[in-house]
C-alpha cells in the first residue's frame, strides 16, 4: 500500500530582484519548503529525507541570485518550488507537491506535470 508523506525544512537565503518590471533590493527571508510524495514503504522516508536536506543545503544562506540554475533569472518563489520538484522527482521520488513559502501570506505550489 502506497501513503503521502509530507516533511517541511527551513532555510535562509538572500535574493533580490533586477528586472525591468520588477526591482528590489537585495533582501533575505526565513524560506520554507514542504514537499510531498508517494512511498510504498517506510524505507523510502529516509530517501526522500536526505533528497530534501540535500536540495536545502544547497540553498541555505546563499544569494540565490548566484545559484548556477536561477542565474539570469528572477529568483521567484514559483521557480524555487518548481526546482525542488524537479530535484526531488530526479532522486527517484513519485512527487505529489512541492510548496515553497517565501513569507507568511507568500508561497507558491508546484506538482509534477
Amino acid at each position: 500500500m502506497a501513503f503521502l508523506l509530507s516533511q517541511r525544512r527551513p532555510f535562509v537565503a538572500d535574493h533580490f530582484h533586477a528586472e525591468p518590471y520588477f526591482l528590489e533590493a537585495r533582501h533575505g527571508h526565513n524560506w520554507m519548503v514542504e514537499a510531498a510524495v508517494l512511498l510504498e514503504d517506510e524505507a523510502q522516508e529516509s530517501v526522500f529525507a536526505r533528497a530534501l536536506d540535500a536540495w536545502v543545503a544547497a540553498l541555505d544562506y546563499t544569494v540565490l541570485n548566484e545559484q548556477p540554475r536561477l542565474r539570469h533569472r528572477n529568483p521567484t518563489t514559483e521557480l524555487l518550488a518548481q526546482w525542488a520538484c524537479e530535484d526531488l522527482a530526479a532522486a527517484g521520488l513519485e512527487v505529489a507537491w512541492v510548496k515553497v513559502r517565501e513569507k507568511a501570506n507568500y508561497w507558491a505550489l508546484c506538482r509534477p506535470a
